[in-house]
């Protein structure tokens, strides 16, 4: 395994070449508009499979967009890895934020990569991430160094919740047998701080409608006299939190997993400037629930946020009106021991409950997910974390992230398998938002620990 830096110094240009073209395919998965494109960028991963030396390529179908899936199985007697990744993204607006075109990929120096970085829509959430598993298994099949079988099941339809996704698990059951799950989806502290998550928020995400008067209404003769859905609704979310920053929903925090004194310790150890995290996100203080630090906050504790806010007129000049209906979407990220179905029948039923009753509230659930913790005592953690320690010279540390990856706890319900959350981004990538962007040091360095992983892997479980 030394050879592998040289493998990846001689192949760089070639794998950011091939990284580029993925990204030029705007694989928007929420938008109908892009239906074909995300297609297209199937076809690119299945190319890509059978091109690095993967057997039984397919591009599966689903009641959704696609599953692409390979393997190469050494001997159905070793122990087998399944990678996952998805090759959907989010959607690029709002498109004036952007510095450079989300889907013509650049590269830019900047104080934090140095080496440069590359500006793309999906660079970091999960196209350069999920790629890097790709051409660590080009350079393990091309050497002879594959020790272990491995298979790869990239979906695209992540952004949008993997509704297809367990529809696919539940039938192939056989087919995606594996010893333990590995994912780069996730982040690392900072590129000397190397990390593996550990634990992951859970999920509850609903849409809440208020309606009052049967139709928009003039604001002059109606004004004062009948109930305004976003005045009210504005009035009802400023409801859903205490002077504590805590959550009002009666019940809400009945299961939530407390950490243990020597555990936050523990989270201490974590590096963190409060001063640069403050100036990087423009913002002069933070906010938040009483007695709990920044990371706290971000990552073992429960929250909830508007995500974003309608009623109305919202075009150029005035219109004196008092709009119908209000709307707004929420979401609550969940930590161990909450249930997202219960979180959001306690949730509707103390929206209503405070609603006056000039208006009716209707609330529809959308999705979501349970949390989920990585064990550190098992043979894939280990491997991982030996993987990471030689690439980067010093031991990953376990943090837990404040993100959702609902498909991790389908895997072990379905799979009963663990998952490896080995991922490479920063929090600085801007996933989600104009001008994201991920590391060409991470990227290199993300297929060079991959590559590590397999060989630990295999040395542990001989």
């Amino acid at each position: 395994m030394d050879d592998i830096n040289r493998y990846i110094d001689q192949n760089k240009e070639r794998f950011l070449q091939e990284l580029f073209q993925l990204l030029k395919i705007p694989s928007v998965s929420a938008d109908p508009v892009y239906a074909q494109d995300v297609l297209n960028a199937a076809e690119f991963i299945k190319n890509n499979m059978e091109t690095i030396g993967l057997d039984n390529v397919s591009i599966e179908e689903t009641p959704g967009y696609p599953i692409v899936y390979g393997e190469k199985i050494i001997n159905p007697n070793l122990p087998t890895v399944l990678v996952y990744g998805h090759y959907d993204v989010q959607p690029p607006d709002p498109l004036g934020l952007w510095e450079s075109d989300p889907f013509e990929p650049v590269i830019k120096t900047t104080e934090e990569h140095p080496q440069g970085a590359i500006y793309a829509r999906g660079a970091s959430d999960d196209k350069g991430q999920m790629f890097m598993h790709l051409k660590a298994v080009e350079y393990l099949l091309k050497n002879n160094k594959l020790g272990v079988n491995v298979k790869f099941m990239i979906e695209g339809e992540e952004e949008v919740g993997s509704p297809s996704l367990s529809w696919y698990v539940k039938r192939n059951h056989d087919k995606l047998k594996n010893d333990v799950i590995l994912i780069s989806d996730t982040g690392m502290i900072d590129n000397q701080t190397p990390a593996i998550t550990t634990g992951l928020r859970g999920l509850t995400f609903v849409e809440v409608e208020v309606t009052g008067p049967n139709r928009d209404l003039h604001s002059g003769l109606y004004g004062g006299a009948v109930g305004n859905p976003a005045n009210i609704l504005a009035k009802m979310i400023a409801q859903l939190h205490d002077d504590k920053k805590r959550i009002t929903i009666p019940g809400f925090y009945d299961d939530v997993m407390e950490l243990s004194a020597p555990e936050r310790e523990e989270m201490k150890k974590i590096p963190f400037d409060l001063e640069k995290y403050k100036r990087e996100l423009g913002i002069d203080e933070v906010y938040g629930e009483e007695n709990f630090s920044v990371l706290e906050r971000q990552s073992i504790r429960p929250t909830l946020d508007v995500n974003g806010m309608w009623s109305g007129y919202t075009g150029e000049g005035a219109k004196t009106i008092i709009p119908s209906k209000a709307y707004a979407k929420i979401s609550m990220r969940l930590v161990p021991n909450q249930n997202p179905d219960d979180i959001a029948e306690k949730f509707e039923k103390y929206f209503k409950s405070i609603a006056p009753k000039a208006v009716k509230v209707k609330v529809t659930r959308l999705h979501g997910g349970d949390a989920y913790i990585t064990p550190t005592n098992f043979d894939g953690y280990k491997a991982a974390a030996m993987a990471i320690e030689k690439a980067f010279g010093k031991k990953p540390l376990p943090i837990y992230s404040g993100g959702s990856i609902p498909i991790v706890p389908l895997f072990e319900k379905e799979l009963g398998t663990k998952s490896i959350l080995m991922g490479f981004g920063l929090n600085s990538d801007a996933i989600h938002s104009p001008n994201e962007h991920y590391g060409i040091f991470n990227f290199l360095k993300g297929i060079e620990s991959i590559g590590y992983f397999y060989d630990f892997y295999k040395q542990i479980k001989q």
